[in-house]
């Protein structure tokens, strides 16, 4: 079953607690709070991107040499200068959709630009927020799984109680979402802060032992090792990839912490700490490259230091998973307001930032399938392979999108836009076509997944137009009914009624029902449309648009941000201030709910009818996503074919 105001009109989602942080609060605790909350991710890929990358040089049973540590090393740090400095935080950062970004907000912008009804347009959204689901999938287990396996470098006892002790941790991360994260948060940027400080300091003693490996800053390295090593170099650049896996968390947590507390965190910090690391534990390779097996660790002495720091990895680990968790969140929730998928059930879990959500049936399925890869991969190693799929594709379909904004929102000419963008696409791609090779060994389980997620956007995206549009040949327009109803009205009773209705040109559902089989109309009737906005927030001012159509019906339009969640008895607060007069206690809320049935011609195929059914039934009700007050709600059920 479904509801009427809630097949078009795209939903919402919360949101000014992180976006109001830039403006409160002040620059060192955003930039604290940056470090935290947006490098998590990359700031743990030295725990297995080095490890991996020059594994894949050399072969699995052979020993590296120092070209291919030097090459490797060189090809990492010119990925984070080229694809995290300059891509994202130089250019993409400056691409914000009135503060905010990530995909689905680059989608929105680029749809603005060039008209809503681009498909193609909406088509990448679609594939980078599928994307996205891959990556928020792996990378709780493939880091808390990394930094766990630190255990066999103490002692190697520990080794049978890796993977158990990695799903406890990643069950107890899950349980405790629903709790909200605003206490534990307040942590993650000294935390993380410690952890990029311990980076740095202890790559400092392995680089002055072999200061050769100073010499992998020079990009000749990196250009020799991939010419003179053929397939083997297109296959390591997969694993070098792992180096700036987290680089899109730049740029979607843009809202929360503003553009120079992110540029400043990863130039003054992050970036520094992260250079050095790889160049240490480069070093340290070079004097003994047996130490492949496991760089990171044997970077700190054996007993208690190394101890320390296997604990110190897997809290920044769970704090780099904190972090994918939420922004799948907060995709779903942007997903939800841009018509991407149905309703479902958002809890906010804190009073004061309206951002700060959680989603029971993500947060579940999240869950299920993060056990699952660990139980099923076992160790980091085997998880790498599975791990930039999502992620590379997710930076060429933002390169696209970026170059259309670039173009028609920045008003560069098309071919200083294609100039700008191209040298970015042709990496992305080049990585993307690396990880590709590596779709046997686990590359799989991400496309699977990104598959899954396209397929469900799409179906949900489709089965909405046909829907409305089988609708609005079979409605009655509203002009006509209100004529003929103002003509001769029937019996009238006190109060307002509220129909709320995703098309305000026809009749909705719920009033011709209601007039069918009660024969009454109250003293005032409103037409009430929710619609989202391509910007993130709506500015109160505009949140409410007044119409009066006849003496006792009148229109009422609501619009909400794409992160905004949809409060609808506050926004008609402010429709009192503008002169209409409603007292909620005597109005009543009519919603039409829909059960779905199957048509034999629908548009789609049937498996997909079935899908979209399936998917509208598990839909969150619409009063409950709209915050009316359940005690004033009259749903008025119809059954239609699709």
């Amino acid at each position: 079953m479904t509801n009427d105001a809630a097949i078009t009109a795209p939903e919402t989602a919360a949101v000014n607690g992180h976006g109001e942080a830039h403006t409160t609060a002040g620059f060192g605790a955003l930039t604290l709070g940056s470090i935290g909350v947006v490098y998590g991710d990359i700031g743990t890929s030295p725990l297995y991107a080095f490890r991996e990358a020059v594994t894949a040089a050399s072969g699995h049973d052979g020993l590296p040499t120092a070209a291919a540590v030097l090459g490797v090393l060189s090809l990492i740090l010119w990925a984070l200068i080229i694809v995290v400095t300059l891509k994202y935080v130089v250019i993409l950062l400056r691409a914000d959709n009135n503060g905010e970004g990530g995909t689905l907000a680059l989608m929105a912008l680029a749809q603005r630009a060039v008209g809503a009804g681009s498909t193609t347009i909406v088509l990448l959204g679609i594939i980078s927020g599928a994307l996205f689901y891959g990556d928020a999938v792996i990378t709780p287990a493939l880091s808390v799984l990394s930094a766990i396996e630190g255990m066999k470098d103490v002692t190697l006892k520990f080794e049978p109680y890796i993977v158990p002790l990695t799903v406890v941790i990643l069950v107890a991360l899950f349980a405790v979402q629903s709790r909200g994260t605003a206490r534990v948060a307040a942590f993650f940027g000294p935390i993380m802060c410690v952890w990029f400080a311990v980076l740095a300091a202890a790559a400092i003693h392995p680089i002055i032992e072999q200061p050769q490996v100073l010499y992998a800053l020079n990009p000749l390295y990196a250009v020799s090792f991939m010419l003179h090593h053929g397939l083997i170099g297109f296959v390591t650049l997969g694993a070098v990839f792992l180096a700036v896996t987290g680089a899109e968390a730049l740029y979607a947590d843009l809202g929360h912490f503003g553009k120079r507390p992110i540029q400043t965190a990863w130039l003054s910090i992050v970036l520094p700490s992260l250079a050095l690391n790889y160049l240490g534990q480069g070093a340290l390779v070079l004097a003994d490259p047996g130490a492949i097996v496991s760089p990171f660790f044997q970077l700190f002495p054996q007993g208690f230091v190394r101890g320390c720091m296997v604990v110190l990895a897997t809290m920044a680990t769970v704090i780099a998973s904190q972090a994918v968790i939420t922004g799948a969140y907060s995709l779903t929730r942007q997903a939800i307001q841009l018509g991407l998928l149905p309703r479902f059930e958002i809890r906010h879990t804190s009073e004061a930032h309206s951002g700060q959500i959680f989603i029971p049936r993500i947060n579940q399925l999240l869950l299920v399938a993060v056990v699952l890869l660990v139980l099923m991969f076992r160790s980091s190693s085997a998880l790498a392979s599975a791990y930039g799929i999502s992620v590379t594709g997710t930076m060429v379909v933002t390169a696209m999108m970026g170059f259309v904004v670039i173009w028609k929102v920045w008003r560069w000419s098309p071919f200083a836009a294609a100039a700008l963008i191209a040298p970015f696409l042709f990496l992305d791609l080049t990585f993307l076509s690396a990880n590709l090779l590596k779709v046997v060994e686990g590359g799989w389980v991400p496309l699977a997944l990104g598959a899954l997620m396209i397929i469900l956007m799409y179906t949900w995206r489709r089965g909405s137009r046909l829907l409305f549009e089988k609708s609005r040949k079979l409605e009655f327009p509203l002009a006509d009914l209100v004529a003929m109803l103002e003509k001769r009205p029937p019996q009238r009773v006190p109060g307002t009624a509220v129909f709320l209705t995703s098309d305000p040109i026809s009749a909705p559902t719920a009033l011709m029902h209601s007039l069918k089989h009660y024969k009454v109309l109250h003293e005032k009737n409103v037409i009430l449309t929710i619609e989202t906005a391509q910007t993130p927030r709506i500015d109160p001012s505009e949140r409410v648009r007044l119409e009066q159509i006849s003496p006792t019906f009148s229109k009422v339009t609501l619009k909400f941000g794409f992160m905004e969640s949809p409060n609808v008895p506050k926004a008609l607060a402010i429709a009192r201030k503008l002169g209409w007069q409603f007292d909620i206690m005597s109005t009543s809320f009519f919603l039409s709910r829909r059960a779905l049935k199957p048509a034999v011609h629908s548009g789609m195929p049937r498996w997909q009818d079935r899908l979209f059914i399936s998917l509208s039934r598990s839909a969150n009700d619409a009063t409950d996503y709209f915050q009316i007050p359940s005690g004033r709600v009259v749903e008025v059920g119809t059954q239609v074919t699709i």
